[in-house]
């Protein structure tokens, strides 16, 4: 079977799971008030990284007595700071169920070689048995697992009366899903993912307990220049006032505090949310009445929000090698980039083949809408293109 083209594409194709799509009405105008070619040292810019953490204790709703700093090399840079400058002191759990996860436990049983480790995983599109973990232990998390779309439903899992830390890499999830940080001692993020910001620039956000621990242990290893939260067993506090431990670029801070910006302007968190979910449930509708797919997280209870995972269902698909379903997700999202109807929906990598779409606030809900005609031609056309080739 054949269908026609669609008539209506797309305002925005830009589906990518990271950078992700900039807010919407974005152009290079937000950008001029940016203190180019000025110190970040400077009132200039030390005002505008102050800026920078303040709006974004505002529009994620972190409590008062949580530390917040912009921190080098994205997510990874800021999960890579808490894992070097706090683990050890006690045994820890290690939570996979995708990629990034699996990288964080690599940092920690081969390079940090911690012996007490407990690795505890679940294959793509489901979750490990959290009632397993042991939170008298420290415990790495992410919440929302980019690269399967499969999440945690809630934090209900960690207990308050908890004696070990909980490190969550929320990369995808913060300003998208309801993060709840009573129950999360150290939480981390970038700029290029939810809001759509620029690459580069990490978020490391510390409770109470983790600075306890900061300033209480010392980790037996070096820790390069980078890393370094403490100096003579005290936090740097000026870290998390806008006294970054590198320079930052000034035109990315000044895309941050645009997007932010934008967030309240739309009514905060909740309407952020509100918007993740409004087109999450346009796929979802969709793949409900289309056989040719299915989420790769069967459950819906954890199913992401923001980086939404698909598989092909279709036997004629789902019944090829590897290799075969590959060259299809090629073919695929190579109709639709021709069309410039969405860009980088291919699903990662590591992860089975199939697509991923980004459906995070900064995504219009019309333009999912016009997008799901597209993925019905693009199946029928690679269909009778896999056909003609056997």
């Amino acid at each position: 079977m054949t269908i026609a083209k669609p008539g209506l594409r797309p305002a925005t194709p830009n589906f990518s799971s990271g950078p992700c799509a900039k807010r919407p009405g974005w152009s290079p105008d937000a950008l001029k008030n940016a203190a180019l070619g000025r110190s970040h040292r400077a009132k200039i810019g030390k005002t505008k990284l102050e800026q920078a953490i303040e709006l974004t204790r505002e529009v994620l709703r972190v409590p008062a007595d949580y530390r917040i700093g912009i921190v080098p090399a994205s997510d990874t840079g800021a999960v890579e700071m808490a894992l070097w400058s706090l683990l050890g002191e006690r045994g820890v759990d290690m939570v996979a169920w995708e990629s990034f996860g699996e990288g964080w436990v690599t940092d920690v049983v081969k390079q940090l070689k911690l012996a007490d480790t407990r690795t505890i995983k679940a294959p793509y599109g489901e979750l490990p048995d959290l009632a397993s973990l042991d939170f008298d232990r420290d415990v790495v998390f992410t919440w929302n697992g980019t690269t399967s779309g499969v999440r945690v439903a809630n934090a209900d899992f960690i207990p308050a009366d908890r004696k070990g830390l909980t490190i969550c890499d929320a990369t995808s999830a913060a300003f998208a899903q309801d993060l709840d940080f009573a129950k999360l001692d150290v939480v981390t993020f970038s700029w290029q993912k939810a809001l759509g910001g620029e690459g580069g620039h990490g978020m490391l956000i510390l409770g109470p307990r983790a600075v306890a621990r900061l300033e209480s242990y010392t980790p037996a290893w070096p820790l390069p220049k980078i890393f370094r939260l403490t100096s003579n067993g005290k936090l740097i506090e000026g870290i998390f006032k806008g006294e970054t431990i590198n320079t930052p670029s000034m035109l990315c801070v000044e895309d941050y505090i645009d997007a932010l910006n934008w967030a309240k302007s739309i009514g905060g968190l909740d309407a952020l949310i509100a918007r993740a979910d409004a087109n999450t449930k346009l796929i979802s509708d969709w793949v409900a009445k289309t056989p040719a797919v299915e989420f790769l997280a069967a459950s819906e209870d954890i199913r992401s929000n923001t980086s939404v995972c698909l598989t092909f269902a279709d036997p004629d698909v789902a019944n090829l090698d590897d290799a075969g379903q590959q060259a299809f997700v090629k073919g695929f999202v190579a109709l639709l980039e021709t069309e410039k109807v969405a860009y980088d929906i291919a699903g990662y990598r590591d992860a089975p083949p199939g697509l991923r779409i980004w459906c995070g606030a900064t995504v219009e809900t019309s333009d999912v809408e016009a997008l799901l005609p597209w993925l019905d031609w693009a199946f029928e056309t690679q269909k009778a293109s896999l056909k003609a080739a056997a």
